[in-house]
């Protein structure tokens, strides 16, 4: 039988490079050597593509666009129906087809539906979400309208244009006066807490603002929900698989980009501790947004549980992160769905949508 050929895409020109290295280094060593052939695709911090032919360690490191001997210029063919990698080496061009496309590609340019579009465009069957699921995840905003209409509950929150960068301090604090502190401040369309502030008084809210508009053209500035938060890793299409429900502990603060991939002071408890009804009901929510959402293939819903036990809903992360010790992974590894397994499950599902 032949090897499913998957084009692993990494890198990206996004602020969550880095951690795209790790996962893409990850879903690489776990893919069956047996049932699949792998390619791969990478995209420097600049945003230049090359098709990369070395050793999988340097992209571990953080070295692999160091290997001149191993990269080639590259990039997918738009033309639909070929499933092509065209690349050029000492004045040649070469081309090599594959099956379908594993975007490893985290935040801005990569989770938000910009290089789903392309492949879509190009009729290539993608692992993950599509390009609309993907889009209205990455938007905070629009993404809390959705599923408030679906009935979950959201957090309360105003958003702030570009226009509204310069405003004097004054003017802000009176923007946000009807919400209460402390609050969140946060670029819409960004990942991995990058650009979040925690503010507990309108002195700080300049600042906070600045800050988040370094990421994005739009913040939401949003009330902090008392409890703690929970994920639940969703896999499926039309038929859908849940994960163990898990819990952030934090000593404080909240979970920022440093605790996210050091939990130096935070601790992540899978199984949440609590108790199975309340399981059951985020279980449930997680599918009610997913499906809202149009997510496909794979996401992580994350939510808070508040002390009297409601869910709100916080953020859908379409490509969360991939290592073997992440969030998702584990989760599935709750239900007993090994890392390669939940890959098998992942390539099946993105081949069985693009086949309806």
């Amino acid at each position: 039988m032949d090897k499913i050929r998957v084009l692993v895409i990494f890198g990206g020109y996004s602020s969550e490079y880095d951690v795209s290295l790790q996962s893409a280094y990850s879903v690489i060593e776990n893919l069956d050597s047996k049932k699949y052939q792998v390619l791969l695709m990478g995209i420097t911090k600049e945003g230049k593509w090359y098709r990369y032919h070395g050793n999988v360690d340097k992209i571990r490191q953080g070295t692999w666009q160091e290997d001149l001997d191993h990269l080639r210029t590259a990039f997918i063919s738009p033309e639909r129906g070929a499933h092509k990698i065209i690349e050029f080496y000492m004045g040649m061009m070469d081309e090599t087809e594959f099956d379908i496309a594993f975007p490893v590609l985290h935040g801005k340019n990569g989770e938000d539906g910009t290089i789903q579009g392309l492949l879509t465009m190009a009729g290539i069957p993608i692992a993950g979400c599509g390009v609309l699921s993907s889009a209205l995840c990455m938007d905070k905003d629009r993404a809390h309208k959705l599923v408030s209409l679906a009935g979950v509950k959201v957090p309360k929150s105003i958003v702030l244009r570009r226009q509204e960068a310069d405003l004097p301090k004054f003017r802000l604090v009176g923007l946000v006066a009807e919400l209460q502190y402390p609050l969140f401040v946060k670029p819409i369309k960004a990942g991995s807490s990058f650009g979040i502030t925690k503010i507990f008084n309108g002195a700080q809210l300049k600042e906070a603002v600045d800050q988040a508009f370094q990421f994005d053209d739009e913040v939401i500035v949003e009330e902090q929900v008392d409890g703690f938060e929970v994920g639940c890793a969703v896999m499926g299409n039309d038929v859908l698989t849940v994960g163990e429900v898990d819990e952030i502990e934090l000593a404080d603060g909240f979970f920022d980009y440093t605790e996210k991939y050091t939990l130096k002071t935070s601790s992540i408890h899978m199984p949440a501790r609590i108790d199975s009804e309340t399981a059951e009901q985020i279980k449930e929510t997680a599918r009610i947004i997913y499906q809202t959402l149009g997510c496909q293939g794979f996401a992580r819903v994350d939510m808070f549980l508040t002390p009297e036990k409601e869910i709100v809903f916080n953020e859908v992360n379409t490509i969360p992160g991939f290592t073997s010790h992440s969030r998702y992974p584990n989760m599935m590894k709750g239900i007993g769905m090994d890392f390669s397994g939940l890959l098998d499950n992942v390539i099946r599902l993105g081949l069985h949508i693009h086949s309806l």
